[in-house]
């Protein structure tokens, strides 16, 4: 990997966030402790580097089966959801004993998606997490996969990844996996597929490059790694795919020796405060497709979004739901809290401020769409 390249984003990273995927983590009889104990080696080599370390963890529902193999076979919801009610402690167990050889304490910390959407709520898991890593404790992380009902769940612990990294203000994301990084296409399906080092932005050339089968042992492929990537690197953070059964794999990324793919930030400055809320947190509602002054205004001006740049409203949304802002070529641009409801945004859609009032019958409106105080570019 370049040296500069390595120095200014993975070298110098001293909040780091670490996925480790259920295909990592398991094998067919369950939780495989030889290679948890020693990736926890490696990690506590990095906390012995006055880093800190947030794990985003999976392996619970295996870890149930390690207990009750009997029920390997339970696929339903109420099934998965009992095993991993089984198998978390268990799973938290290992942890506490890999990282206590190094004098090391673990933390756990179950999420869920509707028990963030909450500000307050939000912002209360920010400061636990924060707390834990002052002390030196080492959070990991997981769904609360016990209580998440399917429409409530985050699709995968990549896109909880994302989530945590903000939660955290992590500098970078680690992500293990049973695959190696991105390659130009299937390696399992195509032998000859060239893996890529660095991916400085991930477009629709990119996105084409991986499809969305599930990994062996989780619901994320490399499909929702790619999309995990966007929107981490569209706020500043790096991330890197890496193959997490590799010997020493984490001790060769922060050598900069690993065989992985680093994905670039897109932005210089690191996003905080309310906007990664905004982006992480809240489930997209809708969209709508701006004109090419709405774009340039966004993105170069940093104005407000406004009605006269409106060509078309997709879904139903209430007034304060998030939605996302789309270029005409179907490109995402901006999301962020709508003051309309759809119904409203169709009626207003590129009008003059000056019209808004009277379009929805209302003596008063707002002159934004979304205010830039609440919207986060994309690009």
């Amino acid at each position: 990997m370049d040296k500069k390249l390595f120095k200014d984003h993975i070298h110098s990273a001293r909040r780091i966030v670490i996925k480790i995927g259920s295909a990592v983590l398991t094998n067919r009889l369950g939780l495989e402790k030889r290679l948890i104990y020693d990736l926890c080696s490696q990690m506590a080599s990095l906390m012995e580097e006055d880093r800190q370390l947030v794990i985003v963890s999976s392996g619970a529902v295996a870890a149930g089966m390690t207990k009750m193999p009997e029920k390997a076979q339970g696929r339903s919801v109420p099934e998965k959801q009992a095993l991993a009610a089984i198998g978390q402690g268990l799973l938290m167990q290992v942890y506490e004993e890999a990282f206590s050889r190094y004098g090391f304490k673990v933390a756990q910390v179950l999420l869920t998606r509707d028990g963030l959407v909450s500000r307050r709520r939000y912002v209360n898991a920010k400061n636990t997490i924060k707390t834990l890593m002052d002390w030196r404790v080492i959070p990991v992380i997981n769904e609360n996969d016990t209580v998440a009902t399917e429409e409530l769940q985050f699709t995968d612990n990549d896109a909880l990844s994302v989530l945590v990294v903000n939660l955290a203000e992590a500098d970078l994301l680690v992500c293990l996996s049973d695959i190696d990084g991105l390659y130009e296409g299937d390696p399992r399906e195509r032998g000859d597929a060239k893996k890529i080092e660095v991916v400085k932005k991930i477009d629709e050339k990119v996105l084409s490059m991986a499809g969305d089968s599930p990994g062996r042992a989780g619901r994320g492929g490399m499909g929702s790694k790619l999309r995990a990537a966007k929107m981490v690197t569209s706020f500043g953070v790096p991330m890197v795919i890496a193959g997490g059964k590799q010997p020493g794999i984490i001790h060769d990324i922060f050598q900069g020796e690993a065989d992985c793919t680093l994905f670039l930030p897109s932005k210089r400055k690191r996003i905080f405060g309310r906007k990664p809320w905004i982006a992480y947190a809240l489930e997209r509602k809708g969209s709508i497709s701006i004109d090419d002054g709405a774009v340039s205004a966004l993105l170069k001006g940093g104005k407000s979004l406004l009605p006269a740049g409106i060509l078309d409203v997709s879904g139903e949304f209430k007034e304060g739901d998030c939605i996302v802002c789309i270029d005409k070529s179907g490109n995402e641009v901006a999301l962020g809290l709508s003051n309309y409801s759809a119904s409203d945004l169709r009626k207003i859609s590129g009008c003059h401020s000056s019209q808004i009032c009277s379009r929805i019958g209302k003596d008063s409106a707002k002159e934004e769409v979304i205010h830039r105080d609440n919207m986060v570019t994309l690009q």
